[in-house]
């Protein structure tokens, strides 16, 4: 498929495009239009060929065998490390915990750091716009512990209302978990800001990075953040793979989350010593494979450059929004003055589920649906939306065709 390259000159969208090969098939008869790049990322040819080459050429497992394969894949798995601390900007590799995802990362938080600090009485903060990964846990926690769950509500237009964050913040507080992006609408929360309003009652904060990883630049260090979370396969990576950020101090201070293997320094019947960070956190065999290939979808970004990619992203996200509200009975949903490249919308008359398999119909995919955040839709009156997500290797034209593929909805079933 063409492209309109030549009006998005931050980088060569033919070469990018070239390295993903599941891009250039056609899905019925139509060139494939992938959009769903909130839900799933597609992966780039060196992740696939490193996901090849460890099967192939050193397919071990790691830290305690002494031969050959064992320490070459044990060098790789933990060169992802290295390459995740980088990524975010974090002091050490050690304060890197590989997790299956954010979903996995948020439990063992609450698991481990909550069941160990949270008590009756206190109470953790999170806001209307979270996904249901970064709201079950904490309810889950707080049922347990006798605390209280406390959210900061949004703004039609999907922001959170800072003033009412400030009001909820007290003594009490023991945590803040908030979406560093949100999957549904876009929306970029202030979370320095967050950080700094939370440290001043003493609160522990956690960032939700699945959406705004692959967009922003993240920066631990900078932030002040005490934990964020991050997923793979939102970042061109391998599914199953993620990471856990947090402070040495915290994670230190935190018991384990699981017991087994790698996790230990010494066993005996009576009791057991347990592993210094990250391991500590690592119990069994993990996802070696995935997170041997994780690293080279992190390189690729970075290769890429963040800025890079942002300023393509949005430049999409703008052209969307002018196409979209030309759009007869049309209504973007999610208007925040900063978002990622998410263009969440509503066609008056026409199901989300209806549009979207109308779309699929023209070879184009988003999503539909809630998006795992049946509390925002509620809040915004809705049952859900239609959601369109772009990410480095989309095109002008393909922004083109989705606007095309609307009109058309439109048209027929207004």
């Amino acid at each position: 498929m063409k492209t309109e390259a030549a009006t998005i000159t931050i980088f060569d969208i033919e070469q990018i495009r070239a390295q993903f090969p599941v891009l250039h098939q056609q899905v019925n008869k139509h060139q494939l239009v992938y959009l769903d790049n909130a839900a799933t990322t597609q992966k780039p040819q060196v992740v696939l060929d490193a996901l090849n080459d460890y099967y192939t050429g050193f397919n071990s497992n790691i830290h305690r065998g002494v031969h050959t394969l064992a320490e070459r894949a044990t060098t790789a798995f933990e060169a992802t490390r290295k390459a995740a601390q980088r990524f975010v900007n974090a002091a050490e590799p050690e304060e890197i915990i590989f997790t299956k995802g954010c979903t996995d990362g948020i439990n063992l938080v609450a698991s481990s750091f909550g069941r160990s600090h949270i008590k009756a009485g206190d109470e953790i903060i999170i806001t209307t716009m979270e996904h249901h990964s970064n709201i079950v846990p904490w309810q889950m926690l707080c049922q347990e512990r006798g605390a209280s769950l406390q959210v900061v509500p949004v703004t039609d237009a999907g922001e959170m209302i800072m003033e009412e964050f400030e009001k909820l913040l007290s003594e009490k507080t023991r945590l803040v978990s908030v979406v560093h992006a949100s999957n549904a609408l876009g929306t970029i929360n202030p979370v320095k800001e967050i950080i700094e309003k939370a440290h001043a009652v003493g609160a522990v904060v956690l960032l939700d990075g699945a959406q705004a990883a692959s967009h922003l630049e993240v920066d631990v260090q900078a932030l002040d953040a005490d934990f964020y979370v991050m997923s793979g396969h939102k970042v061109y990576g391998p599914t199953g793979t993620g990471i856990l950020y947090g402070k040495r101090r915290l994670l230190e201070a935190m018991p384990p989350y699981q017991g087994g293997g790698e996790m230990i320094k010494e066993v005996t019947f009576e009791e057991t010593t347990y592993n210094d960070i990250p391991f500590k956190f690592e119990a069994g065999t993990p996802n070696i494979s995935d997170i041997v290939a994780f690293r080279y979808a992190l390189e690729w970004v970075e290769k890429v450059g963040k800025a890079n990619i942002a300023a393509h992203e949005q430049a999409l996200l703008q052209r969307a929004n002018e196409l979209l509200q030309e759009v007869p009975g049309l209504r973007l949903v999610g208007t925040a003055r900063e978002k990622v490249s998410v263009a969440s919308f509503i066609l008056e008359g026409v199901h989300p589920f209806d549009v979207g398999m109308m779309l699929d119909a023209r070879g184009i995919a988003i999503r539909t649906g809630h998006h795992c955040t049946q509390p925002l839709m509620k809040r915004l009156n809705i049952e859900g939306t239609a959601r369109a997500s772009f990410a480095v290797y989309n095109s002008l034209e393909e922004v083109n065709l989705l606007a095309e593929g609307l009109q058309y909805i439109a048209k027929r079933m207004r």
